[in-house]
């Protein structure tokens, strides 16, 4: 596959598409960003990892400081999330280190679980509903410890995807907050996620650097484009029902996910 040498138009209509997406769900990001560049640009899978955890990092923050400004960043559950997405972080890091990530095993990894993790992000936005439904009602009654101890295990899963796959921190992560803390505002939930992926993608964003798999002018064609996408998503999607956009985003992330794994 071959990588881009320099910035391309393309690129940065690209990130307006995607950041677009963002702006009108809140979601998929990494999930349509990362495939997008593997299956239509040719772009090798760690290149396209790598390269989006920071474009990730980057959009994010915005996110991330508009909702710390206003209050809906509950910092104690971002400290819980961290404290398991580090270390999980780290390990998949050494783990790429050791396969190589221009060799053909750790391709192949990344491939395969970016398509699982798009394909579970696609069933977390079909069965959110459902899963409130079922294990709300127990969740609800979690112990203080308990709730801690679960917050940790999930940020753990959620550093091993985004390492490896740049997926998983806005669909799977909102679905597990909303599931850990019903109590809380779907601002504060947002916030959290927002605040807790920032120094998750640019922790896993600058490894994969030092491992050579990313590229910046492809960064900044994307950044062109995904940043004045969000504003322009945001500002449309209080007209579209949400209602209309979501199953939308999973039908195209399962057919994304399917053709990646198989």
């Amino acid at each position: 596959m071959v990588q881009p040498a320099t910035i391309t138009p393309l690129y940065t209509l690209a990130g307006l598409a995607v950041g677009m997406m963002v702006g009108l769900t809140g979601v998929g990001g990494g999930s349509l960003m990362t495939p997008l560049l593997v299956l239509v640009f040719g772009i090798s899978p760690a290149t396209a990892v790598g390269t989006d955890l920071l474009h990730s990092a980057v959009t994010q923050a915005v996110g991330a400081g508009v909702h710390g400004a206003h209050g809906s960043v509950d910092w104690r559950v971002v400290r819980r999330l961290a404290s398991g997405s580090v270390p999980a972080t780290v390990a998949m890091l050494l783990l790429l280190a050791a396969l190589g990530t221009r060799r053909a095993p750790s391709q192949q990894v990344i491939s395969t679980v970016l398509g699982l993790a798009v394909l579970l992000t696609a069933l977390m936005l079909l069965a959110r509903g459902w899963l409130l439904r079922v294990l709300g009602s127990r969740l609800t009654r979690l112990a203080e410890g308990r709730a801690t101890a679960l917050t940790i295990a999930a940020g753990a899963v959620l550093g091993a995807l985004v390492t490896l796959s740049s997926v998983g921190a806005g669909a799977v992560g909102v679905t597990a907050l909303i599931l850990l803390y019903p109590q809380f505002r779907t601002a504060r939930i947002v916030g959290s996620d927002m605040a807790h992926t920032v120094p998750l993608t640019l922790l896993a964003g600058t490894g994969h650097w030092m491992l050579g798999s990313v590229d910046w002018h492809l960064l900044l064609s994307l950044l062109g484009g995904s940043v004045p996408g969000i504003v322009i998503g945001s500002l449309v999607a209080v007209r579209v029902p949400d209602r209309v956009i979501r199953p939308l985003l999973a039908c195209v992330l399962l057919a994304v996910g399917g053709r990646l794994v198989f």
